[in-house]
């Protein structure tokens, strides 16, 4: 028996970035999933890191981590949050990840003596990790960062180019998003920027079969056929992207726009019509809340939203876990000198960070938080700084700290673990990747999670000094969940309060809207609990 040839979609972006390459692609998954094919995404960044973990999340966005323990993209979080996917090292390919095995071969000597070229070599490289990427499923779906025209983007595109020759082109389809603006001032759509988009991939050998119109209304079918007669697409390929609401309504905006059969028909698939009804019914409890929360977020990097995007989407779920809408206000935590601007919320959470910037702005929200009662969510740094607040203002530790952010602290009850100090090289001392944890007995994490075993990721160096667990834990600081063999703490609570805990994981990466993360749905249950409180 012969076996049937994998598809490959391939989405990339014109005009400027930040248009939503990664929701559209996680979507059109999404639908094809929902036609009972299996998926998997892989995204190329043009970028030269070996990956996003040195970047400044206010310039990339979030770290990503995937479950065995890699630093990637944040578009990998929209995969697995659409999909039943889970993302792992081959899902995020960068361009110096490739550069880095290119140059490991010629010194090695694989080449043979050759001239190393950039074709065939890294071109070869990138399709080799594309073909990776696409064992053991129906479609994968490729999204290549960057935007068309971008001199970083041309190896990747030159490579996808090569592609379809190597794998037929019935076996490819090329979905291009770009920009259709609507100017005001005289008050028409503009099709120029998208047209010269598509000139600009059609002149390094690509022609689109799909164009997505990111637009804020929906196009009229006289745009459509202009643009399609441009861009020598068929008119019904050209479909309208608009702005919605919420991100989850996507997949149906694009379902009723035909994406997804036109997919198929590209791809030569013959699939039954999509399952929609579980999309269908999330949105629909979307759009009719019982209520509403606010939760004040306590961080430093609030100018960009998406460097805290899989928390923000993880308090969102908790919502739908709860039939109430999140209102998240973010607090910048160098700013943040007066507590009194934290009364209204109904939670509190303090997100993860590196550094000692803003460290005093969290200490003080968390300190608020645990004296008025509001329900609070330390995550990751944010649950280091539930123990530094603790220890100072309960415990009579009065100096303790981080030696991350104060190396000569008398009381370091945050520090490097003994192993960690033989490692040579920040990197080697990350803890990345899902690690199990045991939880205690009447809890607050063991009655969220209704088990004692679980397993979540982490993405930090630092650790709970065990030096100073019995001087903690009688003055009331509750160690709730730790590592099986019991070295590491995983989890801290406070019990005469309403709802107080700190993560020393990230249980965002988990969370998805059709299955809620349980530490986040009792952490809106609690806040939506004040909200009625405060109502009355």
């Amino acid at each position: 028996m012969t076996a049937k040839p994998l598809k490959f979609i391939f989405v990339t972006g014109g005009v400027l970035s930040g248009l939503g390459k990664g929701l559209s692609s996680a979507a059109i998954g999404s639908l094809l999933e929902a036609r009972g094919l299996k998926v998997n995404f892989l995204k190329l960044d043009p970028y030269l890191n070996v990956d996003p973990g040195t970047m400044n999340p206010i310039q990339h966005g979030e770290v990503y981590v995937t479950e065995d323990g890699v630093e990637t993209d944040l578009d990998l979080g929209h995969y697995e949050r659409f999909t039943h996917m889970e993302a792992n090292s081959q899902n995020n390919v960068t361009a110096g990840r490739v550069y880095d095995s290119v140059i490991g071969k010629e010194r090695r000597g694989e080449y043979l003596g050759g001239t190393v070229q950039v074709i065939p070599h890294v071109t070869d490289e990138i399709k080799e990790r594309i073909h990776r990427a696409g064992e053991n499923v129906d479609i994968l779906i490729v999204e290549v960062g960057g935007t068309v025209g971008d001199i970083e983007s041309l190896p990747f595109l030159e490579a996808i180019r090569q592609f379809r020759a190597d794998v037929g082109r019935e076996n490819v389809c090329n979905v291009h998003l770009a920009l259709v603006p609507f100017i005001a001032a005289v008050g028409e759509l503009k099709t120029k920027p998208l047209q010269h988009s598509v000139k600009e991939l059609q002149s390094v050998g690509i022609a689109p079969d799909i164009i997505l119109c990111r637009t804020d209304r929906h196009l009229p079918r006289s745009v459509k056929s202009k643009i399609g007669l441009f861009c020598n697409v068929d008119e019904d390929a050209v479909v309208t992207a608009k702005d919605v609401d919420n991100i989850y309504e996507l997949p149906l905006a694009f379902n009723e726009e035909g994406l997804d059969e036109k997919i198929t028909r590209v791809l030569g698939i013959w699939t039954g019509a999509p399952n929609l009804g579980a999309w269908e019914e999330l949105i629909r409890s979307l759009k009719a809340p019982e209520a509403e929360v606010r939760i004040a977020m306590v961080g430093k990097y609030v100018d960009l939203s998406d460097a805290y995007k899989s928390l923000n989407e993880a308090l969102y779920h908790g919502g739908i876990g709860n039939r109430c809408s999140v209102k998240i206000d973010y607090l910048d935590s160098e700013k943040l000198t007066d507590t009194a601007v934290l009364s209204q919320a109904h939670g509190i959470l303090v997100p993860h960070g590196f550094g000692s910037r803003g460290t005093a702005g969290k200490i003080e929200a968390v300190r608020y938080a645990r004296e008025q009662k509001i329900p609070f969510f330390g995550i990751c740094f944010g649950m280091q700084i539930c123990v530094i607040e603790f220890a100072r203002n309960v415990a009579g530790l009065k100096s303790a700290n981080s030696t991350e952010v104060d190396a000569s602290t008398p009381h370091p009850v945050i520090d490097f673990m003994p192993e960690q100090r033989e490692i040579e090289g920040t990197g080697g001392t990350m803890r990345l990747g899902g690690y199990p944890c045991s939880l205690r007995e009447g809890t607050v994490a063991h009655s969220a999670y209704g088990t004692f075993d679980i397993s979540e990721r982490h993405r930090h160096r630092y650790e709970f000094n065990p030096e100073y667990r019995e001087r903690l834990e009688n003055a009331g600081l509750m160690l709730s969940g730790s590592s099986p063999d019991g070295k590491l703490v995983e989890v801290v609570e406070i019990s005469d309060h309403p709802w107080f805990l700190g993560s020393q994981f990230h249980p965002e990466f988990k969370s998805t809207p059709f299955a809620p993360h349980p530490l986040f749905v009792s952490f809106i249950r609690a806040a939506r609990s004040r909200s009625d409180g405060l109502e009355h």
